[in-house]
C-alpha cells in the first residue's frame, strides 16, 4: 500500500511556536491500495496508526475512531468488490479538520451505488446502509459524487467530540 504520510497541513498547523490545541492535528492523508481483498484490512490500520497519530487516542475518541473504521471497511471492501474491473487501485483518503474527520474512498467506476434495504432473506449488500446509519447517528453526513475521470468518490464525515465527551478528563466541562 502506498501512503502518503505527509499531510496536507493549513498553515496554523505547521507554523513554529505554534501550541497544540484542545483537539487532534489537522492534516489531509492519502492511502492508495491495490482493488484486492486484502487491501480493506491494511487501509483500516493505515487509518487508525493515522487517527491515533494525530491525537485521538483515548476514551474521548473511542467511538468515533470505531466508527470511522467500520466506515473504512465498508467503503474500501465495497470498492474493491463491486469496482476493481474497470479500477484496480482504490484511494482512501482522511482529513482532519478543528471540528470533523472525513474518510473517502475513490475508484474508478462510474457505477453510483445506492444503500439497499435491510432483507435479512437476502446476504449482503447492506454496507452502505450500515455507513449511512453509523454516519446519522453520529450527527454526519455521507455523500457519493462523480470524479472528473468518471469515477467515483464516497465519503462520510463524522463532527469530533465536544470537550465533555466521555473520558475528556481534565478537558471535560467544569459544569457537568
Amino acid at each position: 500500500m502506498e501512503q502518503t504520510d505527509k499531510a496536507v497541513p493549513d498553515a496554523a498547523s505547521w507554523w513554529p511556536g505554534r501550541e497544540r490545541g484542545p483537539g487532534p492535528d489537522p492534516g489531509v492523508w492519502r492511502f492508495s491500495a491495490v482493488s484486492h481483498e486484502a487491501s480493506v484490512p491494511r487501509t483500516r490500520h493505515a487509518v487508525r496508526d493515522r487517527l491515533l497519530a494525530q491525537g485521538m487516542a483515548g476514551e474521548r475518541y473511542q467511538e468515533l475512531v470505531d466508527d470511522l473504521l467500520l466506515i473504512v471497511s465498508e467503503l474500501v471492501s465495497n470498492a474493491v468488490t463491486h469496482a476493481a474491473v474497470l479500477s484496480p487501485e482504490v484511494v482512501c483518503e482522511l482529513a482532519v479538520t478543528a471540528d470533523r474527520v472525513r474518510i473517502s474512498v475513490v475508484d474508478g467506476h462510474p457505477y453510483r451505488p445506492k444503500a439497499q434495504e435491510n432483507d435479512p432473506a437476502r446476504p449482503g449488500g447492506r454496507g452502505l446502509l450500515l455507513v449511512k446509519s453509523i454516519t446519522l447517528q453520529a450527527g454526519g453526513e455521507c455523500d457519493v459524487e462523480r470524479t472528473a475521470d468518471g469515477g467515483k468518490v464516497i465519503w462520510a464525515s463524522l463532527p469530533l467530540p465536544g470537550p465533555g465527551a466521555a473520558g475528556a478528563g481534565p478537558e471535560a466541562d467544569p459544569d457537568d
